[in-house]
């Protein structure tokens, strides 16, 4: 249950904290190899503790969840169809989508260049 993971992903961060604070507050003083090898392992452990919070269990009914729509299509040309011309298509970079004008003219200005076409007004 999404209870369980997220106590252990506190738990496991917990010890991390421990590990660590322990390691540089009173172990130093007594073995520096330890207290780097417990550094070592507090390391380690917040990208597992990431995993096992972020993993889904026998509960979780992630096949029930619906596939990913793949976006619509913007080209409606049929297979004989000559192709468009370099101003008629729409832009595929820049910011906001196609055929998005920014509002800016040196912006406009450079995303035109980057897309091969010709400065519009």
């Amino acid at each position: 249950m999404y209870r369980r993971r997220r106590r252990a992903y506190f738990v496991l961060m917990g010890v991390c904290l421990v590990l660590f604070v322990s390691a540089w507050a009173f172990v130093r003083l007594w073995s520096m190899p330890a207290a780097i090898a417990m550094c070592v392992v507090a390391m380690v452990i917040p990208p597992v503790a990431a995993m096992v919070g972020n993993r889904k269990g026998p509960e979780d009914r992630w096949w029930d969840d619906p596939a990913p729509r793949p976006p619509p299509s913007t080209d409606a040309r049929e297979p004989g169809d000559a192709p468009p011309s370099p101003d008629a298509r729409p832009r595929k970079n820049g910011p906001g989508g196609p055929a998005c004008r920014t509002g800016d003219p040196e912006s406009d200005a450079w995303w035109d260049e980057l897309d091969g076409r010709k400065r519009r007004g």
